[in-house]
């Protein structure tokens, strides 16, 4: 996917202000306007141009849009980092915004947040504030304990010269044991006061979570790698495996082979009905480094007359 400039669609510099913006759209939408410009290449130019001010005009978006395009250019290879939008702040669907279709490259960045916002403001009431949203990330930990974290949020906001600047605040958030990703802690009364006097509305924390050394998460279900020595595998063994519950005894069967998948049952993410811990054995081979190690070796192929690759692929 390539990286859309869209200071450069519209002509402005990196730091023009909402009225310099407004101008360079109105006169260009003019100019490359279907109704007027009867270019083969018109209605693509003009799309480009809505989906530039879309982002532009908003201070949402252009402040996010500013953060992941740090030092990228218009038509470079591109792909987000993960949880790249993580600590923004955004509010409710302004009025006006979106004009059609989109590229990939903004319904890449932006298609998770403008059904959000949609949402917020189709669900929203006159008699109170609107309401904002955000994605936070946590340690996958505070899914099985619960936590207490002190998180910055940052909200864009013009300024009194039409340029983005962005407004911090730090919030206590409580996170429930059981959350797990995906899902929204609601803070009451966190959004926006209501403009003539209403109660505020609420702010909504989608929760993600931390990349994990060790474990995958999916849905409620972890799953682990666990190395085991050949020994243990062959014959059976009870050995510690640390989990974000804390340390467990964990029965390797006899004869188990590496790949094979062992299911906890109910060692997940807690929750009404908790996942499920899969454990993927990894036989790892000590080396054969020492004399000793190496008679080893010699005593097993003379006595156990195994062929590995025997009924097998790439067997004989």
């Amino acid at each position: 996917m390539e990286f859309k400039d869209y200071y450069k669609v519209l002509g402005v510099e990196r730091g023009a202000s909402e009225d310099e913006i407004k101008k360079a759209f109105r006169k260009l939408a003019r100019k490359h306007h279907p109704d007027v410009n009867k270019a083969a290449d018109a209605a693509a130019r003009m799309q480009d141009l809505n989906e530039a001010y879309d982002v532009l005009r908003d201070p949402e978006k252009r402040a996010a849009y500013d953060r992941v395009g740090q030092g990228m250019r218009g038509g470079q290879e591109f792909r987000p980092p993960p949880d790249w939008d993580a600590g923004f702040e955004f509010s409710g669907a302004p009025e006006g915004a979106g004009f059609g279709d989109h590229s990939d490259f903004f319904e890449t960045l932006f298609g998770a947040a403008r059904r959000a916002r949609g949402h917020a403001a189709a669900g929203g009431r006159s008699t109170r504030g609107e309401d904002h949203h955000a994605k936070i990330v946590i340690p996958l930990e505070d899914a099985f304990h619960g936590a207490t974290r002190g998180l910055s949020l940052r909200a864009p906001e013009l300024d009194a010269s039409g340029h983005v600047v962005l407004r911090e605040r730090e919030l206590q958030v409580k996170i429930p044991k059981g959350i797990r990703a995906g899902q929204q802690i609601r803070l009451s009364g966190q959004g926006s006061a209501g403009p003539r006097g209403e109660p505020a509305g609420d702010l909504y924390l989608e929760v993600e979570f931390e990349p994990h050394p060790r474990f995958r998460v999916d849905g409620r279900d972890l799953y682990v790698t666990l190395r085991v020595a050949p020994w243990e595998a062959a014959l059976g063994a009870s050995v510690p495996l640390r989990t974000p519950d804390g340390e467990l005894q964990m029965s390797v069967p006899p004869g188990s082979q590496g790949g094979r998948k062992l299911r906890l049952k109910g060692r997940g993410i807690p929750g009404p009905t908790p996942g499920d811990l899969y454990v993927v054995l990894d036989v790892v081979l000590p080396p054969a480094t020492s004399d000793a190690a190496k008679a080893l070796y010699e005593q097993m192929a003379r006595e156990l007359a195994f062929d590995p690759r025997a009924g097998g692929e790439g067997g004989r």
